[in-house]
């Protein structure tokens, strides 16, 4: 079995700033000795989010979303462990050291290995595709290519390709033993029939890899240039790397380009955001073969703080940005942007691009709908309010629509907003309609369910809190083998942290969370990142003070469990001679502490 040493992952946290990591993907500015925003992982208007650059961790004060810089990637950028120690290692130019054997603090299973394995078959099966558009088979798909304007750096930089017209070539291959096969299989790049025959999904297609944030390919969209062919384009089925409702086509090369965009460009296909990148809208995105979902909302709003959703103009485009709205509303977030552009009836993103020009579609996005706008517009249509029926359809069908909106100052002033339309200028008027439906707040993210956890403080509880936050104060224990008598609840792991405080001398916070496994662990993790974020209230100049008065209590409370036990064996089968000292000696201890 291959794990990661925890040497390395410990050199790892060292090396990463969780300052610099947070501030490329949320904004956060410096107020006192931490640094403070709207938090990532629920809606909120006021900037409850906090980075310690001393400790190296984050906490949300609303949600309890709290830890280390490996914690923090893994949620925002929904990584697994693994993926986010290669990501961390990606960024100081390090190659992550898989070391055979086992480790009980950290191991990395199969599972972990065969993704590496299939990110290689993946990205080998994308060049040799590249490749193959440039045979003499491929000449149709150039030709295609050729008549929609894509000249060769768009080509390359999308890394475009050609799936050969063959039942085989392509696996016999790239997979032409036995575990590369079964790789290629769960990859979804096989078709098996009720034969139990199996060939390649894609056959005489222009090929567009699927690419991660990272930049691995995941998984295949192919268009097919035959004029008989009903299924014009093709995606890959769910599989462990793939997940359409959480991926969207172009963003890893649009982050290329710009890695903080100021805005997204939501289009319907491939050919689309790839055609808007010839003409140099370098920020479109797809959706793959599927509606826009929370997820992608999600990861929107973590790129960019405007959203711009492009639909074709006739009613079929219209019904579906309005299907849209069920989706967007309650992943609304304060501060963001959502705006809607419909194209000419006809006509979509590659079309219009090409018939126009990037100045002209630029400025169609300029003068982009908001989604208030468009919002009011479908339900004014619903409604003729120059009649009390009509005002009381509009409250009746607008009420639940806002309902579903979390980010409470867009609620607010969507509130007001009906309230103009029904005549209601009082506020407590329009909330009245409101209280009698209440707000669904059942899809907030499962995050923001976490709150933060009441403390009862035990005297362990205090000396790990504070250990957590200063790990300079193991320097000022001199006794440390007396303690492991004690045999309070988190004894053993006061010990643990002591032994690493001892091993690690400058050791931060964040390094000290992340000698805990995350797989085996998680229950005493999580109440290690609650006391390592805790308020404490002391002032900063009485925290040894208030640490060693604490472990003076935990010897105090070990000599007392001996003098009890001495004690219960007196009346039950006597004391030796060294007992009987022994226990004069802590009673004498005992009544002057």
């Amino acid at each position: 079995m291959k794990y990661i040493p925890k040497d390395f992952i410990f050199d790892l946290v060292a090396r990463t700033n969780i300052v610099d990591v947070i501030s490329q993907r949320v904004k956060i500015k410096k107020k006192g000795n931490n640094y403070f925003g709207c938090c990532p992982f629920h809606n909120e208007k006021t900037a409850s989010f906090s980075v310690s650059d001393k400790k190296q961790i984050f906490y949300c004060f609303g949600c309890g979303a709290s830890g280390s810089v490996i914690d923090f990637i893994m949620e925002f950028d929904r990584l697994s462990f693994v993926e986010t120690i290669e990501e961390l290692a990606n960024l100081h130019a390090l190659t992550v050291p898989y070391a055979n054997g086992s480790s009980d603090k950290n191991k990395t299973l199969s599972a972990n290995n065969i993704r590496a394995d299939l990110y290689s078959l993946l990205n080998s099966v994308a060049n040799f595709y590249h490749q193959k558009l440039y045979t003499p088979e491929a000449a149709g798909a150039r030709e295609y290519l050729k008549k929609r304007g894509l000249d060769q750096a768009i080509i390359q930089r999308f890394n475009l390709g050609y799936s050969p017209d063959s039942w085989n070539e392509t696996h016999k291959t790239l997979a032409n033993n036995p575990t590369l096969l079964q790789l290629y299989d769960q990859a979804g790049m096989l078709v098996t029939n009720d034969n139990q025959k199996q060939y390649d999904r894609f056959r005489g297609r222009i090929m567009f890899p699927i690419r991660d944030r990272r930049g691995n390919v995941i998984a295949f969209g192919g268009r097919t240039i035959k004029a008989d062919d009903n299924v014009k384009y093709l995606n890959s089925p769910e599989t462990n790397l793939f997940h359409k409702g959480r991926q969207l086509y172009g963003l890893y090369e649009a982050l290329e380009k710009q890695r903080n965009p100021t805005r997204l460009l939501v289009v319907e296909g491939y050919m689309d955001v790839v055609a808007l990148a010839q003409y140099g809208i370098d920020y479109a995105v797809a959706a793959l073969g599927t509606a826009t979902t929370d997820e992608h909302i999600k990861l929107l709003f973590r790129t960019t703080d405007n959203i711009i959703f492009c639909y074709d103009g006739d009613n079929a485009g219209r019904r579906a940005a309005w299907r849209a709205l069920n989706t967007l509303l309650p992943s609304m977030m304060d501060g963001k942007q959502i705006n809607f552009v419909f194209l000419p009836e006809g006509e979509d993103p590659d079309s219009m691009v090409r018939k126009e020009g990037k100045v002209a579609f630029e400025q169609r996005l300029a003068d982009a709908q908001p989604l208030s706008n468009f919002l009011f517009e479908g339900l004014l249509k619903q409604a003729d309010i120059s009649t009390l029926e009509g005002k009381a359809k509009l409250s009746n069908i607008a009420i639940p629509m806002i309902n579903l909106v979390q980010a409470e100052n867009f609620n607010q002033s969507l509130r007001r907003r009906l309230g103009d339309y029904l005549g209601l200028l009082d506020s407590i008027q329009i909330n009245g309609l409101f209280s009698q439906s209440p707000r669904n707040t059942s899809d907030q993210p499962s995050i923001a369910t976490q709150q933060p956890m009441e403390l009862k403080l035990t005297t362990m509880r205090i000396l790990i809190g504070l250990l957590l936050q200063y790990p300079e104060l193991a320097k000022t224990i001199t006794d440390k083998q007396s303690i492991g008598y004690s045999t309070l609840p988190g004894t053993d792991i006061f010990l643990k942290l002591l032994a690493i405080c001892d091993h690690y001398p400058d050791i931060t916070t964040a390094q000290l969370l992340s000698e805990f496994d995350q797989a085996e662990n998680k229950v005493v993790l999580q109440h290690l990142k609650t006391l390592a974020v805790w308020e404490h209230r002391y002032d900063e100049h009485d925290i040894a003070m208030i640490f060693t008065d604490t472990l003076k209590a935990l010897y105090d409370n070990i000599l007392a469990q001996r003098q009890e036990a001495l004690i219960a064996k007196a009346r039950i089968t006597g004391l030796n001679e060294q007992e009987k000292k022994e226990l004069s000696t802590l009673l004498v201890l005992l009544k002057k502490g």
